[in-house]
């Protein structure tokens, strides 16, 4: 049987800390600690080349159950539909009208933050509705 491993998810994107920061607002992640030797970010990140500066960020969940999130600039910007995504659990458990309400709280709390409804998804099929959205560079990710 495979070992369980520890999982990290890396987004590219234009601004890491940017995103980063969003990512902290929608899932109630932290910032870690800056690097031993450093007071804080803001130092450790003057510290490599120009070019390097801002070219990575990171938030973690403040209870160590959720996987790190990692940001790494890149030079392309996005084209095309992300092939993952992810879904953050906002409606467990509900269904019909509480289900939607507590998607549309949730939707209009991160608008506020940066982030684009995209469309609603509504029930049929045995499925529960939940909503497609896009973060601050237009990550895909649902509100399910």
């Amino acid at each position: 049987m495979a070992q369980v491993r520890q999982v990290q998810v890396t987004f590219d994107c234009a601004d890491p800390e940017r995103v980063a920061r969003f990512w902290c607002e929608v899932l109630g992640y932290v910032v870690p600690p800056a690097p031993a030797g450093f007071a804080d970010w803001a130092e450790f990140d003057r510290s490599p080349p120009a070019e390097k500066q801002g070219s990575a960020f990171a938030c973690v969940d403040p209870n160590g159950v959720g996987p790190r999130l990692y940001f790494q600039r890149v030079p392309e910007a996005k084209t095309v539909k992300n092939r993952v995504h992810l879904d953050v659990r906002v409606g467990v458990g509900m269904v019909g009208d509480e289900r939607l309400g507590a998607l549309e709280a949730e939707c209009a709390r991160l608008v506020d933050l940066g982030a684009t409804r995209v469309r609603l998804l509504p029930a049929g099929d045995g499925e529960e509705s939940c909503m497609v959205m896009q973060d601050v560079e237009g990550n895909e990710f649902c509100l399910d």
